[in-house]
């Protein structure tokens, strides 16, 4: 048993008491309990952890009130407490404003330490309580408090949460809509106020990010990533045989392909021009001749075929160097198709030209068959709809593409 002063207080006996019939069990076995004697002291302890926690938060307050550590240099005494239990800085403050709390919800307090509530289940109600109006009747505010220490007989904490936020519909409906109204407002502003965005290469081409938003705007992004990762749209864009559920992988791979089809002109002018990705590439890599990284004009580098990919629904700006490096001239930026030639090549094609592919043709990408750096026209009879997977595909070096007489086309994996 851990030394302690000799105590005078009944509540400073009764927890000298309680240590030792505690560490008179430290060695005791358990495996000679029947089933029923578990379940019941199982319960029993739980209630019983409850009450040490009212207990202790009881204590902690009235030691915070009389300033204890403070005279042995510590600035408060959740941070002596931290020092001598070992506890965190956090959870020590939170046993101290714990007692604060039950001090001033007495109800809460009652059934704390009867053992009929849960630490968790305590701190939801004061909280629940404390986000009330502060204009209302106090008989309402002990009668909302009495409501959930009465619900917590069924609910747990989360729950407990989810009645909180309607608590003035059962004491005052009259109130309850405008407070609603309220409340949303101030979340709101405070999450306005949270929103952070931080990324991070690693240096081995991933980017890592982390980032918190407001709850509208995160649904909303979740829609769209939801969309891309449907499974309709990934089988056609990977093929069959995906997991039907959109897990962290599919989720990520939608958001690339989220960033990937947000237009430039959509978004606003930095420094004048257009807020564009600009690739650094040889004519000899484009046209597959040379295999040479590109260079983003950010500073990171890609792969040349995923250059090819990208150049194929991008503008192509051809700049013309000297030895040095020098721009001699900036011709001016041309797409492969117009918006009446993707028309017509949807009304021709009826959809992605692949064999066995239904996708349908306003969620298709326009490709030539013989390149544009390879002098291919920008015409009809030069292009068709591929979607998404298979336009990957037809710009994959190991694959070959046949066109066959019925104006479809099959790829085969070289050999």
């Amino acid at each position: 048993m851990t030394a302690m002063t000799t105590p005078h207080h009944q509540v400073a006996t009764a927890t000298a008491r309680m240590r030792g019939v505690a560490d008179s069990v430290v060695d005791a076995s358990v495996w000679s309990m029947t089933s029923a004697d578990a379940a019941s002291t199982l319960v029993e302890l739980t209630k019983l952890e409850a009450q040490v926690v009212e207990l202790r938060a009881r204590v902690a307050r009235h030691a915070d009130e009389l300033q204890v550590g403070t005279d042995e240099g510590a600035t408060s005494t959740a941070t002596w407490l931290a020092h001598q239990t070992r506890l965190t800085r956090s959870a020590a403050a939170g046993v101290v404003h714990l007692g604060y709390d039950l001090d001033t919800h007495d109800l809460v307090r009652d059934a704390l330490a009867a053992g009929d509530l849960r630490p968790e289940q305590a701190q939801v109600i004061v909280r629940a309580v404390k986000e009330l109006p502060e204009d209302l009747d106090p008989d309402l505010t002990i009668r909302a408090e009495r409501h959930l220490v009465d619900a917590a007989q069924e609910h747990d904490a989360k729950t407990l949460r989810i009645l909180g936020r309607r608590l003035l519909e059962v004491v005052a409906p009259e109130l309850a809509d405008q407070h609603e109204a309220d409340l949303l407002e101030k979340e709101e502003a405070k999450a306005a106020q949270a929103m952070r965005l931080t990324m991070t290469d690693d240096g081995h081409g991933k980017t890592h990010a982390r980032f918190t938003l407001p709850t509208v705007q995160a649904a909303m992004l979740k829609k769209m990533l939801l969309a891309i990762a449907a499974p309709k749209h990934q089988a056609a864009t990977h093929g069959p045989g995906i997991e039907r559920r959109p897990g962290p992988e599919r989720m990520g791979r939608a958001f690339a392909e989220l960033i990937e089809r947000i237009s430039a002109k959509d978004l606003p002018k930095v420094g004048g021009t257009d807020a564009t990705i600009v690739i650094h590439i040889d004519l000899d890599v484009l046209t597959g001749k040379l295999q040479k990284a590109g260079v983003l004009d950010t500073g990171e580098k890609i792969s040349p075929s995923q250059v090819r990919r990208l150049a194929c629904t991008a503008r192509i700006l051809p700049v013309v160097l000297n030895g040095k490096s020098e721009v001699l001239d900036v011709g001016r930026a041309r797409r492969f198709f117009t918006k009446a030639q993707l028309t017509a090549l949807g009304i021709r094609d009826g959809g992605c030209v692949a064999e066995g592919c239904d996708w349908p043709p306003w969620l298709c990408h326009g490709h030539h068959w013989i390149r544009w750096a390879d002098d291919g026209p920008t015409d009809l009879a030069n292009g068709g709809l591929l979607c998404p997977r298979h336009h990957a595909r037809a710009h994959d070096p190991t694959y070959e593409t046949t066109h066959h007489p019925n104006g479809e086309v099959s790829f085969h994996r070289r050999p």
